[in-house]
This record gives C-alpha cells, structure tokens and sequence, in this order.
C-alpha cells in the first residue's frame, strides 16, 4: 500500500513540477518578446550572439553537410540504379536535403553545439550572481544578456541549415557526378526542373526558423531557470539538448504533414 502511495506522490510531483515549468515558460517567454526592442536597439549585442551561436558553428554545419551530401549521393545512387533512374540522382540529393535533412540536421547540431553554449553561459552567469548584481544595478538582465543571444539564434539558424544543405548538394555532386559518372548536365538541369521553390526550399526556410527559434527559447529558458549550483547547471544542459532534440523532430513531422501534405 505504501509503494502505490509513494508511486502516486511521485507522480504528482513530476505534474505539478511540469505545469509549474510550463507556466513559467510562458510568462518568461512574454517577458523575452516584451523586452526585445529594447535589446534589438542594441545591435551590437545580436550582433555578437550571431557571431558566437552562428559564426562559431560553420564548421561543424559545412563538414556535417558535405557528409550528408556525400552519403545520399552513394545510397542514393545505388537505389535510384535498380530501377534505371541514376540520372535522376540530383532531384533526390536536393529535395532530400532542402525538405527534411538540411533543416534538422542542422537544427540537431546547432542544439548540440549552440544551445548548450547558451545554457552554459547564462546559467554560469546565475550561479556566479551575475544577473542578480545586474538586476541591483537596474540593468534588466532579460534585455540585457537574455533577449540578445535568444534573438541570435533565430537569425542563425535559418542561415546556417541553407549552408547545410548547400554543402550537401555539392557532396551528392561530388560522389554522384565526380567518382561514380553520372551526366553533369542531367544532375543539375533534373534538380532544376524538380525542386520547387515555393514548396521546397520555402518551407525548409520556415521549418529552420521555427527550430532555430525553439532551440534558442529552450536554451535561454533552462539557462535562466536552472539550479546556481554546479549540478544544476549540468542538468540545465543536458535537458536543453534532449528537450531541443525532441522538440525538433516532433515540430518536423507536424510542420511536414502541414506542409506537404497532398504535395507529390
């Protein structure tokens, strides 16, 4: 009887903890967009975010992407050779990369990589007492240190999944046209006649931005919110990335059903 007791209160806990979070997610995101123009006026700041969460990131995005390029060309080129379409290769690569592949793996990664960066940072920031001196001071630290590195990584995003999927249709050209000798001609001219830019690489932009804006929400938050003791910042940056990760590939399939939902 005490187990099942036990087992109850726990998840009680675990719901109310939720719904507190949640609720509190909510007010600190209406504080983040109240006092954005006044961060956005110092562009200086954004500017600095960009270069650290965007900047910073171009490696890792440039080598992903030609990975992934250089992979879809290999099993795309095997696949696409059964049935006598090897041609075809350079529609598969770009609709491959500028619908699904190039906005979450790229999302992925700028979690991994930019995301927990700013989780670190702030919540470092709160350990240290850093925003509680700012806040004596009458410096709002959510304009001040939150808004700006949030607002970075909307901008970020979007532009390094474009860089993503770039690298990644020269990486398919690479192998496919390069190494294996598939018509240079019929790669780019099929991909031309393929790729859509209203549905394609439209809606890849869309998906990048509402990822870049959820990773950068997620992270700032759990930055703010966390525990000012060593192990609570740990956790702070272990749930931005597995809460990030999740978040990614759940907007994905409801932003792609949405999307190309009676698309061919």
């Amino acid at each position: 009887m005490n187990g099942i007791l036990n087992v109850v209160r726990r998840l009680g806990n675990m719901v109310t903890e939720a719904v507190w979070r949640i609720g509190f997610g909510a007010r600190f995101f209406m504080l983040l967009l109240r006092h954005s123009g006044q961060s956005l006026t110092r562009v200086h700041l954004t500017v600095r975010e960009i270069y650290f969460s965007g900047v910073l990131s171009l490696l890792i995005i440039v080598v992903s992407g030609l990975f992934v390029g250089m992979v879809l060309g290999l099993q795309g080129y095997e696949t696409l050779q059964r049935y006598g379409s090897g041609d075809a290769l350079g529609v598969l690569v770009a609709l491959s990369l500028t619908r699904e592949l190039g906005p979450v793996v790229a999302g992925l990664l700028f979690a991994s990589r930019a995301g927990l960066a700013v989780t670190a940072e702030i919540g470092l920031m709160k350990t240290t007492e850093q925003l509680e001196a700012m806040d004596m001071m009458a410096v709002n630290p959510i304009a001040r240190v939150v808004a700006p590195r949030f607002w970075g990584g909307v901008i970020s995003m979007p532009l390094l999944a474009a860089l993503f999927s770039a690298m990644g249709v020269f990486g398919g050209w690479l192998i496919g046209v390069v190494f294996i000798g598939v018509d240079d001609g019929a790669f780019w001219s099929q991909m031309q006649a393929a790729v859509d830019f209203r549905f394609d690489i439209m809606n890849g932009v869309i998906k990048s931005f509402v990822f870049g804006a959820t990773v950068a929400l997620i992270a700032v938050f759990e930055g703010y919110d966390c525990t000012p003791t060593a192990e609570g910042l740990s956790r702070a940056i272990t749930r931005t990335v597995v809460t990030s990760a999740l978040a990614i590939l759940a907007l994905d399939f409801v932003l792609t059903s949405l999307m190309f939902r009676g698309q061919s």
